[in-house]
Parts: C-alpha cells; sequence; structure tokens
C-alpha cells in the first residue's frame, strides 16, 4: 500500500503541529507532538519499503505467543 504524500518542508510541518496546539502548550506538549510525528512517518516509510511484521511475529519476539 502507498501513500501519496506532498513534500512539504519540515518547518511547515512543525508549524503546523504547533499551530494546532492550545495557547497553553507547554514545551513538552510541542516536543510530543513532533516525537508522535516522527514515528508515524517513520512507520509509513518502512511500511512503503516493504519492511512489515505480523502480529504473531511480534507477539513471539515479545514472549506474547
Amino acid at each position: 500500500m502507498k501513500t501519496k504524500t506532498k513534500t512539504v518542508s519540515a518547518k511547515k510541518q512543525a508549524r503546523r503541529l504547533i499551530d494546532k496546539l492550545p495557547a497553553s502548550a507547554s514545551w513538552d506538549d510541542v516536543m510530543q507532538q513532533i516525537f508522535v510525528r516522527q514515528k508515524i512517518e517513520a512507520g509509513i516509510t518502512d511500511l512503503n519499503a516493504g519492511r512489515r511484521h505480523s502480529q504473531a511475529s511480534i507477539k513471539r519476539e515479545f514472549g506474547l505467543a
């Protein structure tokens, strides 16, 4: 499954994330949003590159199977 994304600068993406936060947001809130965004993008990149794991393999890896 490939997703189409427009290339947007990191600065613009960060500004959009920050603009969505409430005025009372802390630095920790800002960093959390950036961290989550990075992890989601990394996951999508892995998925598009064919790097994926089944639920069963993850359960085995963590001793849950």
